[in-house]
């Protein structure tokens, strides 16, 4: 079947995302106040699926974003020239004592029956400070550029971010490239910038430009002021809600072509239950179920994007595609990080029924 649009071919640039690039201070299972040391992950929802297509899935890609001209900067450069994805900075001078900084992730990973536990300090954050013509869109695609990325974290930042992502959708839609964004609704971080009302306001105005939507059915309900059906779901992996809001998708966004979402139960913090689902033009694919022992699981949902997103552009049916993106975000919680250290060949063998224990 078809997706409902054609991918460009011959373009310099596979995908391009726009958004905010942070750091993520990890302490491991060790909670922050025992914490002695941690390491340092360099992250943002967007970086993480250009990352995983670059590393992962051979793909050319690129990240436009802000920098900062100090050591941490520097960190987060070379963290980004190590994943393969070519950068657009916007640089913005640090002052040496309060910013505009790379925003801060606090995340311990917690253990069993312990959660893990996420803060952050975004204060001054360079990425919130982006706005309209920061970037030369008809610069970045001038070769060509076949899909293009942001998503909500990045809408929410400040008052000028959402006018970013639509400044470079509606550029990356006159260079003839698939869009994609990913609601990854946070209730915290759009209290701090107007609100319920503001983000379904701002985020309703951003999917105008998009063909695909990734988010849950609290994304839905919440980012978009989509109504949902009152059906009570039994588990975490029921899929009855999410695609019961179709239609309430199609009614107020009738050209959006895809939807597609991963599906969690979790029965403690290194225990699972993963898949995931997607409407395509018209049709509904599901991935199976499998039994995940979970050492990291933050970037697992970007990691099903990335997979997902990697399926399309490759040509794969919509069943295999949905199951790449199922299989990269089932492998991406066994390392640790937000990114990916999985290869293509293990991805495609998972996908295929590897070893893990699978539920058909």
């Amino acid at each position: 079947m078809s997706y409902g649009f054609d991918i460009r071919q011959d373009c310099a640039l596979d995908f391009v995302s726009v958004g905010a690039l942070v750091h993520r201070i990890d302490p491991g299972v060790v909670p922050f106040k025992k914490a002695t040391e941690c390491k340092i992950h360099v992250s943002g929802g967007e970086f993480n699926t250009a990352a995983n297509l670059a590393n992962c899935f051979n793909l050319n890609t690129g990240v436009a974003t802000a920098m900062i001209d100090n050591p941490l900067g520097e960190l987060v450069k070379e963290r980004v020239r190590a994943m393969g994805v070519k950068p657009f900075y916007k640089m913005f001078e640090h002052n040496g004592v309060t910013g505009p900084n790379i925003a801060t992730v606090y995340s311990d990973r917690g253990h069993g029956v312990r959660a893990p536990v996420v803060f952050y300090n975004r204060s001054n954050e360079a990425a919130g400070l982006l706005k309209a013509g920061d970037f030369d869109w008809a610069t970045i695609f001038t070769n060509g550029v076949k899909w293009f990325h942001s998503g909500g974290i990045f809408a929410a930042l400040s008052e000028t971010t959402a006018e970013v992502i639509i400044e470079g959708m509606k550029a990356a839609k006159a260079a003839g490239a698939i869009t994609s964004f990913d609601l990854n609704y946070r209730e915290k971080l759009w209290k701090i910038t107007g609100g319920l009302g503001r983000a379904q306001e701002v985020l309703s105005e951003i999917v105008k430009h998009v063909d695909i939507l990734v988010g849950n059915e609290e994304d839905l309900q919440k980012g978009l002021g989509i109504a949902g059906p009152e059906v009570e779901s039994k588990s975490k992996l029921d899929t009855t809600v999410f695609l019961g809001m179709i239609d309430n998708v199609l009614e107020k966004h009738p050209h959006i072509k895809v939807v597609a979402t991963t599906l969690r139960e979790v029965h403690n913090t290194n225990s699972h239950s993963w898949s995931a689902v997607a409407w395509i033009n018209g049709e509904t694919f599901s991935a199976p179920t499998a039994e995940l022992t979970v050492y990291d699981r933050v970037g697992g949902g970007d990691g099903f994007a990335s997979g997902f997103i990697y399926g399309i552009i490759s040509g794969a049916t919509p069943e295999e595609a949905i199951k790449i993106g199922w299989a990269h975000g089932a492998l991406l919680t066994t390392f640790p990080g937000d990114t990916t250290m999985a290869t293509v060949e293990q991805v495609k063998a998972f996908a295929e029924g590897g070893s893990a224990r699978i539920q058909r």
